[in-house]
C-alpha cells in the first residue's frame, strides 16, 4: 500500500521515529545517521560536506527540542507532508518542522526536511 493511502494516524505513526531520527542526529551533528531514511534523490543534495556547512552555519538545526508531536498531514501527488510544531533548546519561539515522505521502491523514504 503506498503511503498517500494510508490513514493521518497510519502516516503519523511512521513518520514519528523518522523525524525522532532526524532531530536527534542534526543535534549532535551525526551524518550516517541523518542520512539514514532519507531518499536517493535527497542524499544527492544532503552530501556530507553540505550538511556539515548547514550545521555549522544555523544554531537551530542542532539545538532542537526532541519530543514534539505531528499535527497534521498533507497529500500531493506522490508524497504525503507531515507537519509538527517544533521548538528550540536554545532558540525562542516555535518553528514549523515539515518532513515529506514518499515511496521508493518497497521503502518509505525523506524527499524533504525542513524547519521554518
Amino acid at each position: 500500500m503506498s503511503i498517500i493511502d494510508k490513514s493521518d494516524e497510519e502516516i503519523i505513526k511512521i513518520a514519528e521515529p523518522i523525524w525522532a531520527n532526524l532531530v536527534r542526529s542534526s543535534n549532535i551533528k551525526d551524518y550516517g545517521s541523518f542520512t539514514k531514511d532519507l531518499s536517493s534523490q535527497m542524499l544527492y543534495g544532503a552530501n556530507e560536506v553540505e550538511l556539515g556547512k548547514q550545521w555549522a552555519n544555523n544554531e537551530l538545526i542542532s539545538t532542537l527540542s526532541e519530543g514534539c508531536k505531528a499535527f497534521g498531514c498533507i497529500r500531493r501527488g506522490l508524497y504525503v507532508t507531515i507537519l509538527y510544531k517544533q521548538t528550540s533548546t536554545k532558540i525562542p519561539g516555535e518553528f514549523l518542522g515539515r518532513l515529506v515522505l514518499g515511496d521508493e521502491g518497497d521503502q518509505i523514504k525523506v524527499f524533504g526536511a525542513t524547519i521554518f
